[in-house]
């Protein structure tokens, strides 16, 4: 599994730092250190091989209010894949238990 952390806001549009282009869309977690949620979630997705990127809603300027202004909510996990928010842990775990999480990792359909 390939974890990109992005550790200043700068980054997220630095040359070099662009996602490779796989075909599927990006995953992109919006996480912080020492969350059990966010750590779960990092099992779950590294557990089926998925690259993602993380921002550190803590550490990145600016990032906890994109993360809220995107999904509407205030906590810690937030997933995303492309344009698609997936929501927090226990919804990705649902998503998982339901089968429906695969298909979304690889094609990013928006179901």
């Amino acid at each position: 599994m390939a974890r990109r952390r992005v550790a200043a806001a700068a980054q997220l549009n630095a040359p070099g730092n662009a996602i490779m282009d796989t075909g599927k869309p990006p995953v992109l977690m919006y996480a912080r250190s020492g969350c059990g949620y966010c750590s779960r979630a990092r099992q779950l997705l590294g557990g089926k091989g998925v690259a993602y990127t993380e921002i550190d809603v803590e550490t990145v300027g600016g990032a906890r209010q994109e993360m809220q202004r995107r999904s509407g909510r205030n906590t810690v996990p937030q997933i995303f894949v492309g344009d698609r928010h997936l929501g927090g842990f226990d919804d990705l775990k649902r998503l998982d238990a339901s089968g429906e999480l695969d298909p979304i990792l690889a094609a990013g359909s928006v179901a």
